[in-house]
């Protein structure tokens, strides 16, 4: 997907990132960026919260 992308392109998209959000906003945005992507991949495969309460 980024294969494409170099380093340099990886310092820009930092750096726009730093300048949008700002180094104390970016750990927060990271952070929900993943429990999505976690929560996501969860429910595609069916391991989600929902499953495991109807079961016991």
């Amino acid at each position: 997907m980024f294969a494409n992308i170099g380093p340099i392109g990886f310092i820009v998209i930092i750096a726009v990132a730093l300048l949008f959000w700002g180094p104390k906003k970016l750990p927060e945005l990271g952070k929900a960026t993943g429990e999505t992507i976690r929560a996501f991949r969860q429910s595609i495969s069916g391991k989600d919260h929902d499953s495991k309460e109807k079961t016991k």
